[in-house]
Parts: C-alpha cells; sequence; structure tokens
C-alpha cells in the first residue's frame, strides 16, 4: 500500500506514511477519507520519505485544485510535511504553492521537526 493513513478521532491527528510509487489517485483517496471521516480539521503529518515521486505536472495541478476545494472546510488543521529527497521536496513546494490554504502548512527534512512544529501551541 502506497499510502498508510492513521486517522486518530480521539487526538484529533491524522498520519499518513509513504512507501514507494504514489500515484495521483492514492492521494485523491486519502483526501477523500478525510472528508469522509469528518479529519479535515485534525493536524496532519504526512510522511513522505520512502516516496518515489512519479506526479506530472498535470498530477500537482489537480491536487492544487482539490485542496483549493477544500477550502470550504475551514478549519482545517496544520499540515506537516516531510521528504528528504530533491525530488519529492521539489514536488511538495509546487503543491504547497499550488494549493495555498488558510492553514499553516511546513516543510521538513525529518520527522522529528515536523511532529514538534504541530506540538507547538497553535496561534
Amino acid at each position: 500500500m502506497p499510502l498508510a493513513v492513521e486517522i486518530d478521532h480521539k487526538k484529533r491527528f491524522v498520519t499518513v506514511t509513504t512507501d514507494g510509487h504514489v500515484a495521483l489517485a492514492d492521494i485523491l483517496a486519502y483526501f477523500d477519507r478525510l472528508v469522509v471521516e469528518n479529519a479535515a480539521s485534525y493536524d496532519k503529518l504526512f510522511d513522505a520519505s520512502n516516496v518515489d515521486p512519479h506526479l506530472s505536472d498535470a498530477d500537482i495541478m489537480v491536487l492544487g485544485a482539490r485542496v483549493s476545494a477544500y477550502a470550504a472546510f475551514d478549519p482545517r488543521g496544520r499540515l506537516a510535511l516531510v521528504a528528504q529527497s530533491p525530488a519529492a521536496r521539489d514536488m511538495i513546494r509546487r503543491f504547497m504553492n499550488l494549493g495555498r490554504a488558510k492553514r499553516p502548512a511546513m516543510l521538513f527534512e525529518r520527522v522529528k521537526d515536523a511532529r514538534a512544529w504541530l506540538e507547538t501551541k497553535q496561534d
């Protein structure tokens, strides 16, 4: 499974871990699950440390459009994204730029730093 998703309703927290090739359909299914399980407002840790990025520019545009559409689910939780490879970091930056939202989102190189940011008090 390219995306492992854990939704903790008690803690209001979502953890996503990637493994290998992640396709557009995998990410769209994750977005749909957030809506169906009423977790859009939760903070999210998206660990793409083991992603093999093969999303096209068109795929990134679809993701950006979907994130923009989800702006109706306000408030949405903070998003901490983790990636080490230059290709994954570039893909995530393009996604973040296209999907600008009314919620904090940060890119990190280490899960530890992402968790620390999510544990800080939200302003």
